[in-house]
């Protein structure tokens, strides 16, 4: 994992997504990513992702201006449950700090690998994704080993959401 982040950053490059299991997501301009696909890192495999920008990157800074400008008018209250911020895995206990992480998160590297220790750490039990495409849930079924997981795709999924909550 160290040479592939080595040779993302000599590229110029970000880690955009650390996803665990050794999946990291190089992110860039076409350039960047073009100059790191003719010298890739040894055993790297590279699949390349039908992306609409360089998100979690530098290149969204100008994002972050104009949705903190649009955030400085929100209030927004405390979590109810426990959440969790993908910058780092950290606890985010209020409302305020959970507002600053999102509008920051859209130009800095997402750290999946960090919520799964998290949640190991805090003795989780069941987790349910719910974006629809189930790439954490099958993360997460190899990082935490007997952890139930459901993925909810459609509102088919729902009744197993549930039975997982029991």
């Amino acid at each position: 994992e160290e040479d592939v982040l080595a040779a993302i950053d000599r590229h110029g490059l970000t880690a955009a997504n650390v996803n665990g299991a050794g999946q990291i997501v190089a992110g860039g301009t076409l350039e960047q990513l073009e100059a790191f696909k003719a010298e890739p890192p040894a055993r790297a495999r590279l699949i390349p992702l039908s992306v609409a920008g360089a998100f979690h990157t530098v290149h969204m800074a100008p994002a972050v201006d104009h949705l903190r400008e649009a955030a400085a008018d929100i209030t927004p209250g405390d979590p109810a449950i426990t959440l969790l911020s993908n910058a780092d895995g950290a606890v985010v206990e209020s409302g305020g700090e959970f507002l600053t992480r999102l509008v920051n998160q859209v130009a800095n590297p997402v750290r999946w690998d960090a919520c799964m220790s998290t949640m190991a750490d805090r003795g989780v039990t069941t987790m349910i994704e719910l974006a629809p495409g189930g790439t954490l849930t099958g993360l997460a079924k190899r990082a935490l080993r007997g952890v139930t997981t459901v993925a909810l795709k459609t509102p088919d999924d729902l009744d197993a959401a549930r039975e997982a909550l029991k």
